[in-house]
C-alpha cells in the first residue's frame, strides 16, 4: 500500500511540475512588465487651415488644377460654381498623342530621326478651319518634326500621321490613348480622337490633365520640344522651303508683347475650341521644384479701350507664381521614436520604440506646420517576441489633415531586442502543455493512475496472526 501511495504522490508532483512554466511566464502585478503596455493613442487634433490657401482669388476659367509634379501632390483645386468637372481639352490632348509616340521611340519601336511617309488616310476625322502645317499625302518628314508640328503650332493633321505610325490607324490608337489615360489613373478621361478637335465623346478633367502632364514631362525630349519658342523643319520632297514653327504658349513665347512670359516656364500646351474655351496646360521650375498648372474654359475678354486679356495665360502664370511663393517643401515626419511595443521574451528590455521607416517631404503653404498635423498609428500586433531586428516592421503611420491624407509610412524598431534562452524555453514549455491533446492526455494518464490505485490498493488484506499459526504448526 505504501508503494501504491508513493506513486500516486509523485504523480501528483509531477503534473505540479508540468503546471511550472504557466506559473513562471506570468508576471508579478508589480512587475516591470506592467510598464510595457503601448502608449495610449494621442488626442485627435483638430484640422488646421492655411490663411494662404483662403486668401488665394479664384482663377477667370471653368477648372483649375495646380500640381506638385515630384509628388503628384495637388495644391490648389478649383471648379468655378455651378460648371461640371468633366470638360473639353482641346488641342492640349495633343500631349497624349505626343507621349504615345515618345513611348513607341523609347520601346524601339520608332526613332526621331526615322522619316515619315503621310499617307492618303491621315485626313481621318479632321475638319476645316483647324490649325494645320498644309502637310501632302505623300510628304515625308522624320518623327521629330512631326512632333515639333503638333506641339508647337498644334497641327493637326501631324497627330494622325504619328498616330498611323505607331499603331497604323487612328482608331487604334485613340484605344491605345484611353488604356494609357487608364494606366495613369486619367479615371474621369475618354479620347475620341488624337488631336482634341471637338467630340461630346472626348472629354477629362484638369487633374486627369495634370496627371498626364506629369508623365509626359519624365520624358526629356518631351520637354525640349515643348520648351521651345521656335522650330525649323527642313524642306521635303514636297515643299522647297522650311517651316518655320512657333510655340503658341505666350508662358515660353513672348507673344502678344510679352505680356505673359514667365521666366520659370517649361512649357507645356494651348488648346481651343469654341466648346473647350481657352484652355492651357502649362509647368514651371523653380530650383529643383516643378509645378504643373492646367485651365480649362478660361476666355480672352476685351475692355472698353480694346485691350485683350487673355485668362489662360495670365491665370495660369499667376497660379504658378502664386505656387512657388506660398509653398515650401517640408518634411511631413522626424526621425525620433512615435511609439512603443510591448517585446516579449527578452532579458534585456520590456518594449522597443517604433520610430518611421522614411521621411516624406511634401509641399505645404509656409503658414501650415506638419507637427500639428494627426498622426494615426496602426500596429501589427499588440506585443512582439524577442528577437527583434533594428529596422523591423512592426507597424504603420498616416499622416492627415482633417479629410486630406498626405503620406503613410511603415514603422520599424528603432534598436535590436535579443531574445532570453531561459524565458524562450519557459515558453515552449508553456506553449506546449497549453495543447489541448496534452491536457487530455495528462488528464487520462491521472484518471489510469487513479484506477489503478484503487484497483490495487482496495483489494482483500492477508491476515498476520494466520500466517504465524502455521508457521507455528510446522515447527512442532
Amino acid at each position: 500500500m505504501k508503494k501504491y501511495l508513493a506513486f500516486f504522490l509523485a504523480l501528483i508532483l509531477a503534473l505540479g511540475l508540468a503546471a511550472a512554466p504557466f506559473a513562471l511566464a506570468a508576471p508579478a502585478p508589480d512587475s516591470a512588465a506592467a510598464d510595457t503596455q503601448p502608449a495610449p493613442e494621442p488626442t485627435p487634433k483638430p484640422e488646421v487651415k492655411s490663411d494662404l490657401l483662403a486668401a488665394l482669388e479664384p482663377p477667370h476659367c471653368k477648372s483649375a488644377v495646380l500640381m506638385d509634379a515630384q509628388s503628384g501632390q495637388v495644391l490648389y483645386q478649383y471648379l468655378a460654381p455651378g460648371e461640371e468637372e468633366h470638360c473639353y481639352p482641346a488641342s492640349i490632348t495633343k500631349v497624349m498623342t505626343a507621349l504615345l509616340v515618345l513611348e513607341a521611340v523609347d520601346r524601339g519601336e520608332l526613332s526621331l530621326e526615322q522619316v515619315i511617309t503621310a499617307s492618303d488616310t491621315f485626313g481621318y476625322d479632321l475638319e476645316a478651319g483647324g490649325t494645320t502645317q498644309n502637310i501632302k499625302p505623300g510628304e515625308q518628314m522624320s518623327v521629330l518634326d512631326l512632333l515639333y508640328c503638333m506641339l508647337l503650332p498644334s497641327a493637326n493633321e501631324a497627330c494622325n500621321i504619328l498616330a498611323e505610325a505607331v499603331a497604323g490607324d487612328v482608331p487604334t490608337f485613340v484605344e491605345a490613348m484611353n488604356a494609357r489615360a487608364a494606366q495613369l489613373g486619367m479615371t474621369e478621361t475618354n479620347f475620341a480622337n488624337a488631336h482634341g478637335l471637338h467630340n461630346a465623346s472626348h472629354y477629362t478633367t484638369a487633374y486627369d490633365l495634370a496627371l498626364l502632364v506629369r508623365q509626359a514631362l519624365k520624358n526629356d525630349t518631351f520637354v525640349t520640344i515643348v520648351s521651345s519658342r521656335s522650330h525649323e523643319v527642313p524642306p521635303t520632297n514636297l515643299t522647297e522651303k522650311s517651316r518655320k514653327l512657333t510655340s503658341t504658349n505666350a508662358l515660353i513665347n513672348p507673344l502678344y508683347n510679352g505680356a505673359y512670359t514667365y521666366n520659370k516656364a517649361i512649357g507645356v500646351k494651348t488648346g481651343s475650341t469654341n466648346a473647350a474655351g481657352k484652355c492651357l496646360a502649362s509647368a514651371a521650375r523653380k530650383g529643383k521644384d516643378v509645378l504643373i498648372c492646367i485651365v480649362l474654359g478660361s476666355e480672352e475678354v476685351k475692355d472698353e479701350e480694346g485691350n485683350i486679356t487673355r485668362y489662360q495665360f495670365s491665370e495660369s502664370k499667376r497660379l504658378l507664381q502664386w505656387g512657388f511663393d506660398t509653398f515650401e517643401r517640408k518634411a511631413l515626419l522626424t526621425p525620433d521614436p512615435v511609439r512603443e511595443i510591448p517585446v516579449e521574451l527578452s532579458a534585456d528590455t520590456t518594449a522597443v520604440a517604433l520610430k518611421p521607416e522614411e521621411l516624406p517631404e511634401i509641399m505645404l503653404p509656409e503658414d501650415l506646420d506638419p507637427a500639428d498635423f494627426q498622426h494615426d498609428i496602426t500596429l501589427y500586433q499588440d506585443t512582439v517576441e524577442a528577437p527583434v531586428e533594428a529596422g523591423q516592421v512592426l507597424g504603420e503611420l498616416t499622416v492627415r489633415n482633417g479629410d486630406t491624407t498626405y503620406a503613410t509610412v511603415k514603422l520599424v524598431a528603432a534598436a535590436s531586442a535579443e531574445r532570453s534562452r531561459f524565458l524562450g524555453t519557459v515558453s515552449q514549455a508553456k506553449s506546449f502543455f497549453a495543447q489541448t491533446w496534452v491536457k487530455v492526455a495528462l488528464v487520462a494518464l491521472a484518471v489510469l493512475v487513479v484506477a489503478v490505485v484503487i484497483r490495487f490498493g482496495m483489494g482483500p488484506r492477508r491476515s498476520g496472526y494466520r500466517g504465524r499459526s502455521r508457521r507455528g504448526r510446522r515447527r512442532r
